[in-house]
């Protein structure tokens, strides 16, 4: 096989701070052992998050000096706006700060008590989002998902079965729409097939209920469906991806994913009247409805990387790179989640650290010896997570212990991705050594940003 090049040529850099591992140590110390508080510029190799982490085109920074910064009806929003519409189809399309943002819109709308939101998988922002309106969060994964060592070509697919049986016991009623995250975030970074979205929709459709795509990773999700899914190998991505919008009824997306810029997002709709509540909000909570929360600048940036993001070259770069890396710890005898996801590898935390039980947070303790260890900073997507109390006040562990390691787009060479190898390697080596944490302080909800920890 020949050498996949990255699709792009390198023409800004910016400097690395290199620390000691004596350094490291301290700086774990003073940050209460969570990555989220140390300061960026001692991290070496920062994969705590692909959001917002992106290296923008020269096309993308020359389109934010041409950006309207007018306060209604800019330029830069229609351009913004022509784009989502054209990809997706949606009739109503509303900017926002971030994906978060347009999650607390929509579900502040159609959510509450009393109601239910069915996912595959909820990310940490949406079920936040979903929970904080009064409304509960339902996961519903296939069961393949639910096996880190097992390699399927769709395992972030909805569990169909699971969801009619949901549906018949809480009512249809009490279900304003099901959610689809394409790809699987939690899960694994797994893709989602058409075949699921367009099965699901059927579904739903039985009962009356809408379908939104939380999208934020959506061409990736397409070109695995490109590359597995039969029948769509000679299709275009941009084609496979508008056929994905043509089953759901909206969708959430943070930009700050695939649409490869810093800050943005958008809400996009076809229900009028929920449109109408949405902008109502946006006035209040974000700023004025053609422009959202962000700069005009930001909606040229984000209509620009809505179409480099199609560019079969960048995937086929973008998706390798991950696989490369996930070859090479899986080749080392490394447990992650298989097959490699789209924007991440997954460390399986339980099979990696076997002795530290689920309440001790072994992903933490992974998390903490890998920037101990090479300064890389990553983040666990387990108990810390998503675990919750009992009545007992016992701690209620989720079915995977995962570590991602979110690999920003366009901003690490393959000499970065080996360094990365070598040093989750060298942890793996020494995993016996590794002791589990308990939390000293905690927020009630997404605790994972601010909790406090001290090693056990």
């Amino acid at each position: 096989m020949k050498t996949i090049i990255e699709p792009f040529k390198i023409k800004s850099v910016e400097p690395i701070n290199f620390t000691t591992r004596e350094q490291r140590v301290r700086i774990l110390q003073e940050a209460f052992y969570n990555p989220f508080l140390i300061h960026a510029d001692n991290v070496l190799i920062d994969l705590l998050t692909d959001s917002g982490t992106s290296a923008m085109s020269a096309k993308q920074w020359s389109g934010m000096m041409d950006g309207d910064e007018s306060y209604a009806g800019s330029r830069s929003y229609f351009r913004f706006e022509q784009t989502i519409r054209s990809l997706t189809g949606f009739n109503h399309i509303i900017p926002t700060h971030q994906g978060r943002a347009a999650e607390k819109i929509l579900f502040s709308v159609v959510g509450g008590q009393g109601k239910f939101i069915p996912n595959n998988t909820h990310f940490d922002t949406t079920r936040a989002n979903v929970e904080f309106s009064g409304a509960v969060a339902v996961d519903l994964p296939t069961p393949e998902g639910k096996q880190p060592a097992l390699r399927a070509d769709f395992k972030g697919n909805m569990d169909l079965d699971a969801l009619r049986k949901f549906i018949e016991q809480a009512g249809p009623a009490n279900i304003p729409l099901c959610m689809m995250t394409v790809t699987n975030n939690s899960g694994g970074g797994q893709p989602v097939s058409l075949s699921n979205i367009r099965a699901t929709k059927q579904l739903l459709q039985e009962y009356g209920i809408p379908l939104f795509l939380d999208a934020c990773r959506f061409a990736e999700n397409a070109f695995f469906i490109k590359k597995r899914e039969p029948g769509y190998a000679q299709k275009s991505v941009e084609e496979i991806a508008r056929e994905m919008f043509s089953y759901a009824d909206g969708c959430t997306m943070s930009a700050k994913k695939d649409a490869l810029v810093n800050m943005g997002g958008f809400l996009a709709m076809n229900n009028d009247e929920w449109a109408r509540q949405a902008r109502n909000l946006l006035i209040v909570t974000e700023g004025f409805t053609t422009y959202g929360g962000l700069a005009g600048r930001d909606l040229e940036a984000i209509a620009q990387g809505l179409t480099e993001i199609l560019d079969e070259h960048y995937l086929t770069y973008r998706i390798r790179s991950v696989e490369y890396l996930g070859e090479k710890l899986t080749n080392a005898g490394v447990p992650i989640v298989q097959p490699p996801g789209g924007h991440a590898i997954y460390l399986d935390a339980k099979a990696f650290a076997p002795h530290i039980p689920q309440h001790e947070y072994p992903g933490q303790a992974i998390v903490c010896a890998l920037y101990e260890k090479g300064g890389i900073r990553c983040v666990e997507i387990g108990s810390v997570m998503f675990g919750t109390y009992g009545p007992d006040g016992k701690l209620i562990s989720p079915m995977m212990e995962l570590v991602r390691l979110a690999i920003p787009r366009r901003v690490y060479t393959q000499s970065h991705i080996d360094y990365v190898a070598e040093v989750v390697q060298e942890v793996y080596a020494e995993r016996e050594r590794l002791r589990g944490f308990r939390i000293v302080e905690e927020a009630p909800m997404l605790r994972h940003f601010t909790a406090k920890f001290a090693p056990l």
